[in-house]
C-alpha cells in the first residue's frame, strides 16, 4: 500500500505525558520502531528505527536511498513523517524531517509516551475501575475527520478500550461519540483511550 504524504461531565484534567525539554532540543533517544519508508521512485522498503528526535531520525535498512533525497516513512505508533536523507552509514540512514510545527509537537508527545510506556503497561487510566459494556458500538472520529464504526469494549472514568481494527497513531486526537480522548496504546483486538475529562461511569454506562 503506497504511503500518503498527510497522514457532559466535570472539567477534571487528567495529566498528560511529560513532554521532555531536552526532546524539544531535537536530543536523539534510542527507540526500536518498525516501519517502512518510500524513495522517491515510490517504491516501499522495510526499516526499523535506531534513534529519533523531533527533528530526524536514524533507521536500519538493507536499502540505501541517496543523500539529499526525499523520503517518505511510516513508523507503527508514530505515523507517516515526511524527511530529505542526510547522509547514509552501513546499514542505514538518517533523515532529517520537514514536519510543521504542530506535527513537531505531536511527535514529541509520542516520543515521550513510548519512552514510558514500560511504566504505563495498560491503557491510561486502568487504575480506574473498569466497567465491561458487552461490546456496544459507537462512533471514533479520527484526527483526519474520518469516522469508523467501533466496538466499546470496556470503559472507566478515564477511559476507554476499543474493538477496532484501526491503529491511529499514540497520542493522536479522537472523538468517541462527543467525548474527546487520545489514543494511548494499540493492543491485539484494538486501541486504548485516554479521555480528555474524567467522565462518570454512569453517563458512559448509557452510552456515548
Amino acid at each position: 500500500m503506497a504511503l500518503q504524504s498527510h497522514l457532559y461531565s466535570p472539567a477534571i484534567l487528567l495529566p498528560e505525558p511529560r513532554i521532555a525539554q531536552d526532546l524539544r532540543r531535537h536530543r536523539r533517544v534510542q527507540l526500536a520502531i518498525s516501519g517502512r519508508f518510500m524513495r522517491a521512485d515510490r517504491q516501499e522498503y522495510p526499516c526499523e528505527v535506531k534513534d529519533i528526535s523531533v527533528g530526524g531520525a536514524s533507521v536500519m535498512s538493507a536499502v540505501l536511498p541517496e543523500a539529499g533525497e526525499r523520503v517518505i516513512a511510516y513508523f507503527d505508533q508514530l505515523g507517516g513523517i515526511e524527511g530529505v536523507v542526510g547522509r547514509t552509514f552501513a546499514a542505514g540512514f538518517a533523515f532529517q524531517f520537514r514536519i510543521t510545527a504542530y506535527k513537531k509537537e505531536k511527535l514529541a508527545a509520542q516520543i515521550t509516551w513510548l519512552m514510558n510506556r514500560d511504566a504505563f503497561p495498560d491503557e491510561a487510566g486502568r487504575q480506574h475501575e473498569r466497567v465491561g459494556v458487552n461490546g456496544r458500538k459507537s462512533k471514533l472520529k479520527l484526527e483526519d475527520g474520518v469516522v469508523i464504526d467501533v466496538d466499546v469494549l470496556d470503559v472507566s472514568s478515564s477511559g476507554a478500550s476499543l474493538g477496532t481494527s484501526a491503529r491511529p497513531a499514540i497520542g493522536s486526537e479522537v472523538f468517541i461519540g462527543k467525548i474527546k480522548a487520545f489514543v494511548r496504546r494499540h493492543h491485539d483486538g484494538g486501541i486504548g483511550l485516554q479521555f480528555a475529562v474524567m467522565q462518570d461511569v454512569n453517563t458512559l454506562r448509557q452510552g456515548f
